[in-house]
């Protein structure tokens, strides 16, 4: 009697999954993508059609493990066929914000009519879009579109007055 943990993700068509050295490679209509999946006592598969992700130890730390890398590798195809995008508003009310990109840095200027402006950094292959009070975060990379959003949001943050009545700053609206 051969117990095993084991979960398959599907690979649609226009996509290719490489796994070499513990990187997963996914290349599709909207770039590429590439992660470090390494777990001891995992093994990850590709058959026709489809990735496996197994491991022969049955514990609780190994079974999570295995839907985690499945997770990852779904998401990762998500990414290079769909591509994930954050919406983001600008809210102000007494002082108008700035903001622009500048190459791998978001940058905000009048937030709360302070002199020194504010710098978000922008991670990996993630592209920027700012639209009137609108900004748009997109790429192939959910943890990398995720970041960049939360590290725009927390740069807006409000410290040492009332969040209720100081309603300033940018704000995640739709994922």
């Amino acid at each position: 009697m051969a117990k095993e943990i084991s979960r398959s993700v599907e690979i649609p068509a226009g996509v290719t999954v490489a796994y070499e050295n513990n990187i997963a490679t996914v290349k599709g209509p909207k770039g590429e993508n590439k992660k470090e999946l390494y777990y001891p006592g995992i093994v990850i598969t590709i058959n026709e059609g489809e990735v496996v992700v197994d491991s022969d130890i049955m514990r609780k730390k190994y079974k999570a493990m295995v839907g985690t890398y499945a997770s990852h590798i779904n998401n990762m195809i998500k990414g290079v066929t769909e591509g994930f995008e954050y919406k983001m508003n600008i809210v102000y009310s007494h002082f108008p914000m700035q903001t622009k990109v500048e190459g791998k840095t978001f940058v905000i200027n009048n937030f709360l009519g302070e002199k020194k402006p504010r710098i978000a950094k922008i991670v990996g292959e993630t592209a920027v879009k700012i639209n009137g009070n609108s900004v748009v975060v997109s790429g192939v990379c959910k943890e990398d579109v995720g970041q960049t959003t939360a590290n725009i949001e927390q740069k807006t943050k409000i410290k040492r007055f009332d969040p209720r009545v100081f309603q300033d700053g940018i704000y995640v609206v739709e994922k």
